[in-house]
């Protein structure tokens, strides 16, 4: 996913003291300045940051970018790389940040927890810069290792870091939503799949042969009660049970029913 974020300028401003309020802001100017190899190149550079000389900032994955203006209003582009990390370092980490809900909790809150970084540090995820990996690239003519347009760049890249340590895992290769949704992922417990099989009892079982009596059922004998014609009652049974022989024997469809009509006359008889 190469996602690309943009930020308009900062103004002029007449901030003093640190450049950074946080301690990530901290640990990426440290970087900065342990990688400088000239003193006045840095307070330049701090100046062009303050003086807002420094255009629009484009953070994409592994690099800042901005158009830098000289005091002459000489435009330069600019560009400070970063290494990314790469697809097994970034499973470290996001294995990390999943293993604990307050690290997820902290970042979306805008913090960049110490005992995380330090946790993608002892699984060789470096998260923040060190000596020499913040690679700066101009068009100057001046420029050798590092220019005033870098620096200032890089100073003000310390801002955005202070507002959101996102842009840090930006910077080192993927953003916020990509990295929300593999934590997401590793978050979510995997469906349960029983290896057990159903219950017999809710398997369809097939329904029992019918039986067929070989021979036609003995005649009913009935008793002799007050109202009751004993013969026709008898008959009647007898008529029943051939025609309900007759149904089973043959198959049809709709058989059951008929016993049914069948036995519900003889009742009504």
């Amino acid at each position: 996913m190469n996602t690309a974020l943009g930020f308009p300028a900062f103004p002029a401003s007449r901030r003093r003291g640190r450049f950074a309020r946080t301690w990530w802001g901290r640990a990426w100017l440290q970087a900065l300045e342990d990688t400088a190899l000239d003193q006045d190149l840095l307070k330049h550079g701090r100046r062009y940051a303050v003086a807002g000389r420094v255009g629009p900032i484009t953070v994409s994955p592994g690099r800042i970018a901005a158009q830098v203006y000289d005091e002459g209003d000489a435009v330069h582009h600019t560009v400070v790389f970063v290494e990314r990390l790469s697809d097994e370092q970034w499973r470290r980490f996001l294995d990390e940040v999943a293993a604990k809900a307050g690290h997820l909790a902290a970042l979306l809150d805008r913090d960049m927890p110490h005992d995380l970084v330090a946790a993608a540090a002892d699984a060789d995820v470096p998260l923040l810069p060190g000596i020499g990996d913040l690679q700066p690239e101009c068009d100057c003519p001046e420029f050798s290792l590092s220019c005033v347009h870098a620096t200032a760049l890089c100073f003000q890249a310390a801002w955005l870091l202070d507002a959101d340590p996102f842009l840090l895992l930006l910077l080192r290769g993927r953003g916020q939503r990509e990295v929300l949704a593999e934590i997401g992922r590793r978050s979510t417990p995997a469906p349960h799949v029983s290896t057990h099989e159903p219950p017999a009892s809710s398997t369809p079982q097939p329904l029992p042969p019918r039986e067929v009596p070989a021979e036609p059922p003995p005649p009913l004998a009935v008793p002799p009660a007050p109202g009751v014609d004993p013969d026709a009652l008898a008959a009647a049974a007898a008529r029943a049970a051939r025609r309900a022989r007759d149904l089973l024997v043959r198959d049809e469809s709709g058989a059951e029913s008929e016993v049914a009509a069948a036995l519900g006359k003889l009742l009504r008889d």
